[in-house]
This record gives C-alpha cells, structure tokens and sequence, in this order.
C-alpha cells in the first residue's frame, strides 16, 4: 500500500475556526497579555456514556492542518470587510507563525479520561487560535476511531470494510474512512480515501446492477464477465436460496464471495454457508452488510460470516458523533516570569491546573492498570511503564508525522495491553483508572 505521510499542499485552514478566538486575540493584544507564555491541553473530561476506552484519531490530520494554517490575502480580506477585527489585529494576523511546542498521544492511542491528549506551549495569542481547528479534527476523527475499534474487537479477525461515504458529508466521509483504518478497518469504498491516504478500497455491485438486467442470471453473468470469478455477488435482490444456486452456476465454485444486505444476517449466513458447501463452493465466502453496529458484530461471532460491511453506524461514530474533548488554559506566565496553573472552578466542567504528563502503568504480564497523569513534571517510571507523550511540533515545525501503518500498530499494540473486560459490548466504567499523581 502506499503511504501519504503528508497532506497535499492545500488552502489556507486558517477560517476553520470560531469567531471568538480572533476577538480574544484582538482584546489580548490591546491588553498587552497576547504574548504571555501558555499552556494549552486538549483532553477529555470523560469518556461516551458507557464506553470503557478511546481512541485517538486525526493526529496526522490535525498535522497537515497545522501546516496550512496561515492568514493568506483572501482570509485577511474576509476579516476586514466583515469588521471581525481591528487593523492592529489583522496586521498581527497576516505574518502569523506558531512558534512553540506541542506534545500528545500518538495516533491510534487508547486514551482514558483525562488523558492529556495535546498539549500546547507557545504564547496566548499563538495557541489560542488553533484550539477549534484542533477539536473538530480531534472529535471527529476520535469519535470514528474508537467505534471502528470496537467493531473490529467485536469481529475478532474477521476482516471489516468501511462503506458509510453516502451517510455523512462528503469530507468527513474521506476522514471517516482514515479513522476507521487506523482502529483496525482493512479497505473503504471510499475513493477519495486511497487517493488522499493510501487507503486500500473495495467494491463490486449494488442492488441496480441486478435490476438493471431482465434477469439475475443475466446480471451475475455480466458482472463475472467483467470482474472475474473472484468477485462477489450481491444475493438478496429476490430469493437469496435460487440466487446463491445461480451465483455458484453463472460464476462455478471458484466464486470469491456472495453478500448478503437484508434479514436475520445470523440465519441466513447458516443457511447461505449450507447451501455452498452443498454446491461444492467451500471456500465461497459470506460477507454482510446492513446497518451493522459492534453489537451486531458480536451477535454474528458464532455465524459462519467472512467478512463485515460497516456504513451509518462507523461514520457517526455508533451513537456517538463526537467524543467531547475539550481544550482548555492550564497555565500562564505570572507577573514576575513564572508559570502558574490556572482552571476553570465548576462541578461539571473543571479542569486540574499545570502542565500534563502521562504514561500507562503496566504490571509485570504487560496488562495496563492506570493512565497515570502528573503535572509539571513526568510520573516516575517504575521500570516497565509505557510514556505516552511523544513529540509533534518543536519550534513551529512539525516533527511527529508518521505513516498510518504505524498508528495502526500503534493502535494494535495499545489495545492489547488492555484488561480482558475492555472486550465487553456491555455499557461500563473505563476499563483502568486515571490516577493524578
């Protein structure tokens, strides 16, 4: 597969962002507090209701937007003709380049709440604008990652393919289908996908091509024709028992797969199986499709099904679309130099004070049982501990893109660290503790 370690060079994303950020900055400049250090995390306060682990998706997204994030003439005109900002501000804006530092979780992580997935060290004005940039990537992509990853758990080594383009807008479709590869997908349908990542895609026939034809046999015949006898047949248009017996005639029993899109998938892939092996296609596989979720993953285990096709429920994160990371100011320059924690003060939506650190405690089998977060300085490593902050951005360059090979092993790796109970489709507390040390 080929590897796209870095986005194609694109518009400025420098807009992507709310309106508040640039009025902050122009208060702060006025205020003579823009160029204050800061320190700037991006975490979760807690994980979706009942979801027992995450998973970091978008890092290397989140990268190449950083890059292209640069106030170009056409931003500029934007802002001054709709009075956003103040000359002063919109002179500021127009040679902006960050210039600090940001650390965080590697892409395909698991994380738990808490966890410091970003942090950002730079000054007020710097890091402040990139906070809705980095969320609505962050978000997102998290949201897809960790309901693919679950998905594939519950499929246990039967492969699963991204096929939700037509349920979401049309660019989340393509870092939706990113997302899902890194959390263990093996292909999408999405094209835009393998052009832009590298993605391997798949496809063969919907329900029109047989409509399309005076008969089944007319549209099995023309599709093996044209694609070989290793593709698979779409069998429930009519009556899946006479289209399996003409899929194994029209194509012999070479035939890759036949898919099934429509009713009890558990019974049908009982009977569809018989069927074959009757027919001698023994090594025919089943594949299914059709709305399915993790819980309906884990319900087929014991049907003889190959292989899954996952479309609404992957794209919109399986009931939940966003995973409620926030990024907040959890430190300042003082009046004298010196960095001082701050936080927001509120019994649902406080944050811990100074900058984060944070590692996975692991115990002697190599089993996690803690997110273990510090602040100001790294927790001590009892010897067989994992670090979990990595490098991203050093002195405004980026110096953390990787391959998606990587953060899928990385993601791989991370998972399988987890306790057995991380397998559970049940609703439940994360499945380790996040310690603040």
């Amino acid at each position: 597969m080929t590897q796209h370690t870095s986005a194609t060079p694109g518009p400025s994303t420098a807009l992507m962002t709310d309106h508040y950020e640039l009025t902050m900055l122009q208060a702060a400049l006025h205020a003579g507090t823009a160029e204050r250090r800061a320190v700037f995390e991006l975490f979760p306060r807690r994980l979706p209701e009942g979801r027992r682990y995450g998973v970091v998706g978008g890092v290397g997204r989140a990268l190449d937007a950083f890059e292209r994030f640069r106030f170009d003439d056409a931003d500029l005109a934007v802002l001054s003709d709709g009075g956003v900002v103040d000359d002063r501000t919109l002179e500021w804006l127009s040679s902006f380049r960050f210039s600090g530092q940001i650390s965080g979780y590697g892409e395909g992580e698991i994380y738990l709440p808490y966890s410091p997935l970003m942090v950002v060290e730079s000054t007020f004005a710097e890091a402040v604008l990139l906070e809705t940039l980095l969320l609505s990537i962050y978000n997102h992509d998290s949201a897809i990652a960790s309901a693919a990853s679950r998905m594939t758990m519950a499929a246990d080594g039967r492969p699963c393919s991204e096929m939700g383009s037509r349920r979401t807008h049309e660019e989340a479709a393509v870092s939706a289908a990113r997302a899902a590869y890194v959390a263990g997908f093996e292909n999408t349908s999405n094209l835009e996908a393998r052009r832009r990542y590298g993605i391997p895609t798949m496809g063969t026939s919907a329900h029109s091509f047989t409509l399309l034809h005076d008969t089944e046999r007319d549209a099995f015949t023309a599709q093996v024709n044209s694609l070989g006898r290793g593709t698979t047949l779409l069998v429930d248009t009519y009556d899946i028992t006479e289209a399996v017996r003409l899929a194994v005639e029209v194509a012999g029993t070479d035939l890759g797969a036949v898919r099934i899109d429509s009713g009890d998938l558990g019974v049908l892939a009982h009977q569809v199986r018989a069927q074959l092996d009757s027919l001698g296609a023994t090594d025919t596989k089943i594949v299914v499709t059709s709305d399915l979720d993790e819980y309906a993953i884990a319900a087929l285990a014991a049907a003889p099904v190959d292989a899954y096709g996952v479309g609404t429920q992957l794209v919109t994160g399986s009931g939940h679309p966003t995973v409620g990371l926030v990024y907040k100011l959890v430190s300042r320059e003082g009046e004298g130099g010196e960095m001082v924690p701050v936080a927001k003060k509120a019994k649902d939506k406080g944050s811990i004070g100074g900058r984060k650190y944070a590692l996975r405690r692991l115990n002697a089998r190599g089993v996690a049982e803690a997110e273990v977060v510090s602040v100001g300085t790294p927790p001590e490593n009892d010897g067989n501990d994992r670090p979990l902050m990595l490098p991203l951005v050093t002195d405004g360059e980026v110096v953390g893109r990787e391959s998606l090979d990587d953060a899928r092993a990385r993601h791989a790796a991370s998972r399988a660290e987890l306790p057995l109970r991380a397998q559970s489709m049940s609703r439940g507390e994360p499945v380790i503790p996040t310690l603040h040390v």
